[in-house]
């Protein structure tokens, strides 16, 4: 069945559109009064009557003038409330892309694939990135050329989906084309120029060298309706590299990029008219990552480095793959005239690392250069029903109800001892118990060499976890009049491991006239925390103004949080309120948002405490560990903002003009920390300043998007034009170490032109003027958190990209 989208651009780099239009603005596809839109399960509600902002984002319209091949990347120059940024120099998150909505965390936005919770990665991220302490969905998972369109539901949503919907829902809709073949062939390179006086050097002029292949083949089943949509996907991506110019500063980091990956993606969707009332649906999806990235250099002196093995030092590469699967079914039958969705929606994620070019110092020059570090993984299962059913009460009443049970599993693999251990002079792994003259020293120092493989240790142990919930709601949503509809939700959850709760939400809106319409809401979230949060637990290396540290990540379970006074944790909880207007004239549209969010007890990670500290220092000193942290919920936030977006469409020449201004005002302040009974008065140390200017940096205070499309008959241009604000940080020299990043603008452009109706090719460039972020030259010798002249922040540091994409289909 074809779904047409109303007419008004969301943002982005051609045809986005948006929530409130009344208007078709795809002339070949034919008007259905039905459409599928995130939070409301009313199926007479449309994107025109919502009574909170949902976005409409056409994928295939959008990638098909765009430079972005990857989800996350492509809603981050669309969407001024998301923002994700390419990671360097941090561990696993330099493959998975931490993504908020809203400068929340990662964890905090509800990932859906069809309606159906998507499970999250078993990534946790740690330092070196945003959203330390979270984890998250994978986006990047789902292949661009699988999806149709993506619904983002910018409000809270727990009282309807449950945990982590807190900032907001992202629904991914998979293709249900039932004929034909499609296929895209996409091909783009970095055009390197140096911003300042030559202060950045990369290998080569051109890098980053991307090829995309997709194909999606859609075809009928039966002769019922049913039919079957399938998709291929390859990417391969070569490495960037954005050094600090060596002949004019002295760094920590001599790679430093984008890492290398290859993407190999299958997805499908089905359905299967079973008998008259009674449907069969299925979507199976695979994805695999292979990814190559640089961490930190180990110079030659370094307490790290075998000068025999590595007489220049050496810089470890961390190779990680990610395996993902999705394996959704169910069936849609009616009982009693009730619509009733029964289903399954099964995922997994496993992510394990191999370190290479690296060596355990504590072997000497008889170690490894290539470990087995071991991973983690996560499965998640859920089983429920939800039955829906309209009433004629007023002028309409729906009313939906529902259950799920969910299943998860986390898991920590261990890796190879060598990986993790330290070993003393006799290769015997070190204790507690082994006496200060059987370490491993640098002769050069006269320090203790550090263990584990250098660059990512391995997970020195195994973790085997699960939990289960279960979950009952009610959604109801009455017409009052023709123009004032109200809506209601709640839901009750009971997690194994934590408890049971309660959230609710009310909306509403008002059509004041048939292009003038009031809306707003009121909800209370919460979030539960992840198993990876409860349970992680890791030794590691890391720089910290140039040193390198042995920090101790502890589990929320462990005896030394125990021992501190850390108290187990407990969900997040949250009060989201918004209210604002929509105004649609035909041409002319205009939408006005503005959003409160209050969260209670959110879960990051504490700073390090040391072996100066007298509430744990004996116990560091006597593991040899330097530092500690911890998960905890530590922090309460309030976050306000505005979303405004404002389009214009009309016939100008020969051809059609659509122009899209939209903006993201969004401030959040860290209202309370929650230290332990054991550590008051340890504020600073418990959530440093540091680490409160990363968490207020997930978001810039504005992020603003213009959008020019026109097209003439075979021939399209588009501009894009984004502007991410000023974005502040601080160094490990104290709270008055700012790294300030100025406010920058990214011009995107690209040309289009139909051959044929079954061929059309895009040329174009990303990132048109080669804008970097503002370079950090007092912070570049291992003051900035990635080790670079800059930190991966706002647009990124790749500079120029130029592009081609060929579409063709038969």
């Amino acid at each position: 069945m074809k779904i047409i989208y109303t007419s008004v651009l969301f943002l982005g780099a051609v045809s986005m559109f948006y929530s409130q239009s009344t208007n078709d603005t795809i002339s070949k596809e034919s008007k259905i009064d039905e459409i599928s839109v995130t939070g409301s399960r009313n199926k007479k509600r449309t994107v025109i009557n919502t009574p909170v902002p949902v976005d409409v984002i056409d994928i295939k319209q959008v990638s098909q003038s765009t430079g972005q091949i990857e989800v996350n990347q492509l809603l981050q120059f669309a969407a001024p409330s998301f923002n994700s940024n390419k990671q360097s120099g941090s561990d696993g998150a330099d493959a998975v892309d931490p993504a908020t909505l809203r400068g929340l965390g990662p964890d905090q936005t509800l990932l859906l694939l069809n309606g159906k919770r998507y499970h999250q990665s078993s990534l946790i991220n740690l330092f070196g990135t945003k959203g330390r302490g979270n984890t998250g969905s994978d986006m990047n998972t789902i292949p661009i050329g699988a999806i149709k369109r993506i619904e983002v539901l910018r409000d809270g949503a727990s009282a309807q989906y449950g945990s982590d919907a807190i900032a907001g829902v992202i629904n991914v809709i998979l293709n249900d084309r039932n004929q034909g073949f499609e296929g895209n062939a996409f091909y783009g390179m970095n055009l390197f120029k140096s911003p300042g006086n030559n202060d950045v050097v990369s290998e080569r002029k051109i890098d980053g060298t991307l090829f995309d292949f997709s194909g999606n083949l859609g075809t009928k089943i039966g002769n019922k309706g049913g039919f079957g949509n399938f998709t291929v996907e390859f990417i391969n991506k070569e490495r960037t590299i954005r050094n600090a110019n060596p002949e004019k500063y002295s760094t920590p980091r001599e790679k430093f990029g984008d890492a290398k990956s290859q993407n190999v993606y299958f997805f499908g969707n089905v359905e299967l008219p079973l008998s008259d009332g009674l449907k069969f649906y299925s979507r199976q999806g695979f994805s695999h990552r292979k990814t190559n990235a640089y961490a930190w250099t180990r110079s030659a002196d370094a307490d790290g480095n075998i000068p025999e093995v590595y007489p220049n030092g050496f810089n470890p590469l961390q190779n990680t793959s990610i395996t993902d699967f999705t394996f959704d079914n169910g069936l849609k039958f009616k009982v009693a005239e009730w619509d009733v969705d029964f289903y399954n929606a099964f995922g997994s994620n496993r992510f394990t690392y191999e370190i290479d070019n690296t060596i355990n110092a504590t072997l000497g020059a008889n170690s490894p250069r290539r470990f087995n570090a071991g991973g983690h993984s996560l499965l998640q299962n859920t089983t429920g029903f939800n039955a829906t059913k309209q009433f004629k009460v007023l002028e309409g009443l729906n009313i939906a109800f529902g259950s799920e049970f969910r299943y998860e599993k986390f898991e920590i693999i261990k890796g190879e001892e060598a990986s993790y251990a330290m070993y003393d002079i006799n290769g015997n792994i070190v204790t507690a118990d082994t006496p200060q003259s059987q370490l491993v020293t640098n002769p050069i120092s006269g320090d203790i060499r550090p263990g584990g493989s250098q660059g990512f240790p391995g997970y020195s142990q195994t973790v085997d976890k699960n939990r289960n919930n279960f979950a009952a709601y009610i959604d109801t949503e009455l017409d009052i009049t023709k123009k004032w509809m109200i809506s209601v939700a709640g839901r009750f959850e009971n997690y194994s491991d934590f408890g049971s709760t309660i959230n609710g939400k009310f909306a509403t809106r008002y059509a004041i006239t048939p292009q003038f319409a009031f809306r707003g809401s009121v909800s209370t979230g919460f979030r539960a925390p992840s198993l990876a949060q409860k349970y992680y637990s890791l030794q590691f290396t890391n720089f910290q103004g140039g040193n390198l540290v042995t920090i101790q990540l502890a589990s929320n379970d462990s005896d030394l949080a125990k021992t501190v006074g850390i108290p187990q944790l407990k969900q997040e909880t949250s009060l989201n309120g918004s209210a604002g207007f929509t105004f649609n004239t035909g041409k002319f549209t205009a939408t006005v948002d503005g959003y409160y969010i209050k969260v209670k007890d959110r879960i990051v990670l504490t700073g390090n405490f040391s072996q100066d500290d007298d509430a744990i220092g004996d116990i560091l000193v006597a593991n040899h560990i330097d530092q500690a942290q911890f998960f905890t919920n530590a922090i309460d936030t309030r976050t306000k903002g505005v979303d405004v977006i404002v389009s214009y469409a009309d016939n100008i020449g020969m051809g059609k003009l659509t122009a899209t201004l939209a903006g993201n005002y969004n401030e959040m302040e860290i209202t309370k920390v929650n230290t332990s009974d054991k550590l008051q008065g340890k504020e600073e140390i418990y959530l440093s300043p540091r680490e409160r200017a990363f968490i207020l940096a997930s978001a810039p205070k504005t992020k603003i998007n213009l959008n020019l499309n026109y097209k003439i008959n075979k021939f399209n241009a588009n501009v894009q034009l984004v502007r991410f604000d000023k974005v502040k940080l601080i160094g490990y020299n104290g709270a008055d170490d700012y790294q300030l990043y100025g406010a920058k603008v990214t011009t995107d452009i690209s040309f289009g032109y139909e051959f044929t109706k079954n061929f059309n090719l895009t040329i174009g460039s990303k990132n048109l003027f080669n804008r970097y972020p503002t370079l950090q030259t007092a912070s570049v010798d291992g003051n900035t958190e990635s080790g670079g002249i800059f930190d991966p922040v706002q647009m990124g540091f790749a500079g120029r990209q130029a592009f081609a994409r060929l579409n063709f289909k038969f």
